[in-house]
């Protein structure tokens, strides 16, 4: 059974599924400017900071305040969870132990982004953008982590706007990492091998890389593309 969304919802992970989702050492934590695409109410952002790192979030939502934010989490967070119950076989329950246990930590997650927000949109960490076109200088940051945006909503998001948003990742950062690869159907996306292609003849290291962290059944990679040194 796949997950009907009409629209991209604003679920948020943590700091430790970032780890896990993107292989992200505590080297690179504490060495890398890192750029958090389509971060949402994660709490990402506000963990990491904690611990010094770097981290700057982009989002549209950013453009609302941190009371209409929880309204839009609310609106949501039941039917997807209601969702995750009925397809009891689509899931992996390793690290999330539940569906009650996964609606605890996004709840978790965004009472701890809220708890950070308007301090750090008022020292830049979260910043009102959209793909495909950002307004950062060339080569802004060393890393980017794109994480349940490209490639999962790939009914909601077209070819164009998947190669576009990655080249101009690309152009701002020196190193992408993308997860989760397959669709909200659970479905590799149709995106993945035009992507791989693409970007392999225009010279950038492009690899398929596998991770820790599992939800969807089948979703434990990540795709990786770098400059070429």
């Amino acid at each position: 059974m796949a997950m009907n969304l009409d629209r991209i919802v604003p679920f948020g992970r943590s700091l430790d599924e970032y780890r896990q989702m993107f292989a992200l050492t505590s080297q690179e934590l504490a060495s890398k400017k890192i750029l958090g695409v389509g971060d949402g109410p994660a709490s990402f952002n506000a963990e990491a900071t904690q611990i010094s790192a770097c981290i700057t979030s982009i989002d549209p939502i950013y453009q609302f305040s941190g009371a209409e934010i929880q309204r839009r989490f609310d609106a949501v967070v039941d039917n997807i969870i209601t969702q995750v119950i009925n397809s009891p076989n689509d899931w992996v329950w390793s690290y999330h132990k539940s569906p009650q246990a996964l609606k605890t930590s996004r709840i978790r997650s965004l009472k701890t982004f809220l708890a950070d927000y308007e301090r750090g949109k008022r020292t830049g960490r979260y910043q009102v953008r959209a793909l495909p076109k950002l307004e950062f200088s060339d080569l802004s940051f060393d890393l980017a982590l794109c994480s349940h945006l490209l490639f999962l909503y790939s009914q909601q998001l077209d070819r164009t706007f998947h190669l576009e948003s990655i080249r101009e990742l690309l152009r701002v950062s020196r190193e992408i990492r993308i997860f989760p690869l397959l669709t909200l159907n659970l479905e590799l996306s149709p995106y993945l091998e035009l992507v791989t292609l693409e970007f392999l003849d225009r010279g950038y290291d492009v690899a398929i890389e596998p991770v820790a962290y599992e939800l969807q059944k089948g979703a434990n990679s990540m795709l990786v593309l770098k400059h070429c040194e």
